[in-house]
């Protein structure tokens, strides 16, 4: 199974950072992309990066590199997690909180994936921890027609890791506890997901 890691944006996105300019995405994206790599790897994964660039990759060229390893080491063995952060508002802070994962419309082996991202989430995050769900469909993943989860062939399921413009979920996500545990939530769902295929 290759593992394939998305990190949100890049150096170039505008916008995408808090609201006092301590925290920008794509440059944390990237950091848990390598803490997660390294997670993976130490325990036999084939785990890459799928944008090692730190500028914008667009969202057809992402899906693009993905589909080039799924013509090649088939479908079926293939995954991909696209890691971001969430925002509420437009440079100010704000009191939305809480963690996600979205895949695309209708049953699919993603939401397995996702099945796995939310039970690990609940594991690691800090107790009352808003874990954010819709469960209209059945499961406990948003669902949206996101590039990245329509336009590859692979499961992929895209992670909202809390807010950056909430003071309290940024400073979590600052800190080393919040980032060991986003990387390990992460990697424990994987490895579930593997395990289990």
């Amino acid at each position: 199974m290759i593992i394939l890691i998305d990190n949100g944006h890049g150096q170039n996105t505008p916008g995408k950072c808090s609201p006092d300019h301590t925290y920008y995405e794509w440059a944390y994206t990237r950091e848990i992309a390598r803490l997660l790599q390294a997670e993976l790897t130490a325990r036999g994964l084939d785990a890459r990066l799928l944008v090692p660039e730190t500028t914008d990759i667009s969202l057809t060229e992402r899906a693009r590199r993905a589909n080039q390893i799924c013509a090649i080491h088939g479908t079926a063995n293939v995954i991909l997690i696209s890691l971001h952060t969430n925002a509420a508002g437009n440079g100010q802070w704000m009191k939305a909180r809480g963690w996600s994962a979205y895949t695309s419309p209708g049953n699919t082996k993603a939401d397995r994936l996702a099945e796995n991202l939310y039970t690990q989430a609940i594991n690691h995050l800090p107790p009352g921890t808003l874990i954010r769900t819709d469960l209209t469909d059945g499961d406990r993943d948003y669902e949206a027609r996101f590039t990245i989860l329509t336009a590859t062939r692979c499961p992929a399921v895209l992670t909202e890791n809390l807010f950056h413009d909430n003071r309290d979920d940024l400073a979590y996500l600052k800190s080393p506890a919040g980032k060991r545990a986003i990387t390990l939530l992460h990697a424990d769902a994987i490895t579930d997901y593997i395990r289990s295929r």
